[in-house]
């Protein structure tokens, strides 16, 4: 339904298309920012620092100014263990882990980087906090992963996560943000640096088996006996990422039928289909990035694939093709909260304000208590961390969920463990995921989803992220009496940037993307097809009269 789908959209993406990686790295070190234009100051959205080294976004000096802010906001908060530190497969990941290493070593953090120099997922970085962490008041961990997550080949990230794991809140990473911002100014005056050669080998640089510890692990959230014992087979696509080795050792060392759709890292991502705008992106959610397992589909029981930093999923069922993100967290929440009793009655729900209201109907009839917050997994990580939230997830493919004891996993997002749950539920339940799904509507209505992208500058996107319920001139959404206009998610009263209206049967939500040059208007309804368009077409001139203000 989206109307500005580029033709050449989920087709094999073509020569012409893929980015110079030499130019690419040459930019890094060779252009510098100019922190009076604000595209090229540090700026955190709902992830981390994210941008080009084409366009002075995301450069040497970006990076070594990040770093020492954090090194900055570690010693003003007492926090003294090591630092563990993943990166992703993108181009510019190598480079800045270069880069940060040189400035935390500098500053004296022990830094714990990954065995044979391997690529780490998010949650395997997130994992590795809270393990280390566990029972300890004093000398915590926290940790870095270089990544721009899904994002185009060109693009660089560079996220930070505290003692808790997850996402840094907002309050630090305004923090880091301000400092690194002054450090720019000041042409780095305060940045401790030693050269790369002298940081690798100094002592305080120390080898983590990622890899092993974490897939050790997931015994204790994946039943992997009744998939083995079932005889599902299952196929994997990494889309190139940063699990890309993670997935043979798994089926090894759980003996189950997992097949490795592909293991070629290539920085160019040449391998991929073209998302919907025309662009290079390894988002396991679009239907348009993921032709190749989607292909395969018929072939596998149950098929997954994880984005870059393996952070978020996209399932595949035999019966459904590819899974909406929103019917598959549907299903997540009803399987989770009827399969596994250790969680206690007490455990709750998490979703942000632009998923489907399906999660909400599947929580009722749980008789869960609903946490529904602004996009942002940082908002679901203390709840993940203290087990009063089983699960948490956003429309996006994001999700984390509790050990099967109620104790915490990863309090930032886990692409794998949702994958390997599919076979899971696919295994116990006779059904794959797809005809859950279905069941699903059949008890409780059938929801018609979708999401319109735009492109928008910063200046657009500002005033999309300002928009009240004041500005709402309709006292009606698609025929029905609007029964709400929030601007502030119920969960938690925090802001969502944007607004969302709801009538009796259909909602929409419009905010600008958090990593992204990009706006997004979400709608639903659970009336009917034409419904839905009624209710995008009616936000979208909603949008408009909002831009052109």
């Amino acid at each position: 339904m989206n109307p500005n789908v580029d033709p050449r959209a989920g087709k094999p993406a073509p020569e012409t298309m893929l980015v110079d990686v030499p130019k690419l790295l040459d930019a890094y070190t060779a252009l510098r920012p100019d922190p009076a234009e604000s595209t090229q100051r540090v700026g955190f959205g709902t992830s981390g620092h994210r941008g080009s080294s084409f366009d002075r976004s995301f450069n040497e000096w970006h990076v070594l100014a990040i770093t020492q802010a954090i090194c900055d906001y570690r010693r003003q908060k007492g926090i003294s263990g090591p630092l563990f530190i993943g990166i992703d497969t993108h181009a510019l990941s190598k480079p800045a882990f270069e880069s940060a290493l040189e400035v935390l070593v500098a500053n004296e953090v022990t830094v714990a980087i990954s065995a044979g120099d391997e690529y780490t997922p998010t949650p395997a970085v997130s994992h590795a906090i809270l393990v280390y962490n566990r029972r300890r008041l004093d000398g915590r961990a926290d940790g870095i992963v270089v990544t721009p997550s899904h994002n185009p080949p060109s693009d660089g990230g560079f996220k930070y996560n505290p003692p808790n794991g997850g996402p840094a809140e907002t309050d630090v990473t305004s923090w880091i943000q301000q400092r690194a911002n002054a450090l720019l100014e000041s042409k780095l005056d305060g940045v401790k640096r030693l050269s790369y050669r002298q940081a690798r080998r100094s002592s305080l640089v120390q080898e983590h088996d990622y890899l092993t510890r974490y897939v050790d692990d997931l015994k204790n959230i994946i039943d992997f006996d009744v998939i083995r014992n079932a005889g599902v087979r299952m196929a994997v696509d990494p889309l190139g990422g940063a699990g890309v080795h993670y997935w043979k050792p798994i089926a090894q060392r759980y003996g189950i039928d997992l097949a490795v759709v592909s293991d070629t890292v290539d920085p160019t991502f040449r391998f991929m289909t073209v998302d919907w705008d025309g662009k290079i992106r390894m988002d396991p959610s679009s239907p348009y990035a993921m032709q190749r397992l989607i292909g395969l589909k018929d072939r596998y029981d149950v098929a997954f694939a994880c984005d870059t930093d393996h952070d978020r999923h996209g399932v595949v069922s035999r019966s459904a093709g590819l899974m909406p993100a929103n019917h598959y967290l549907s299903v997540m929440v009803d399987y989770l909260f009827r399969h596994r009793p250790q969680w206690g009655d007490k455990a709750s729900v998490g979703k942000t304000v632009v998923s489907s209201s399906m999660i909400d109907r599947v929580t009722e009839r749980l008789g869960r208590r609903l946490y529904e917050v602004p996009v942002g997994f940082k908002w679901f990580a203390d709840g993940l961390f203290d087990g009063s939230l089983g699960f948490g997830c956003e429309e996006s493919a994001g999700a984390s969920m509790l050990r099967h004891d109620g104790q915490v996993w990863t309090t930032d997002k886990d692409g794998i463990v949702p994958s390997l749950l599919a076979a899971e539920m696919t295994a116990r339940m006779g059904k794959d995921p797809g005809e859950l799904y279905v069941e699903l509507t059949e008890a409780l209505g059938k929801p018609y989803t979708s999401r319109v992208d735009a492109v928008a500058n910063a200046q657009q996107k500002a005033k999309l992220a300002k928009l009240s319920p004041q500005q709402l001139q309709s006292s009606e959404l698609a025929g029905e009496k609007i029964e709400q206009v929030l601007d502030r998610a119920p969960g938690n009263n925090a802001p969502i940037g944007g607004i969302k209206v709801m009538a009796q049967s259909g909602w929409f939500a419009a905010r600008p993307s958090g990593t992204e040059e990009i706006y997004k208007i979400y709608g639903e309804s659970f009336r009917s097809d034409a419904h839905l368009k009624e209710i995008l077409r009616e936000a979208q001139s909603i949008v408009d009269a909002a831009l052109a203000e």
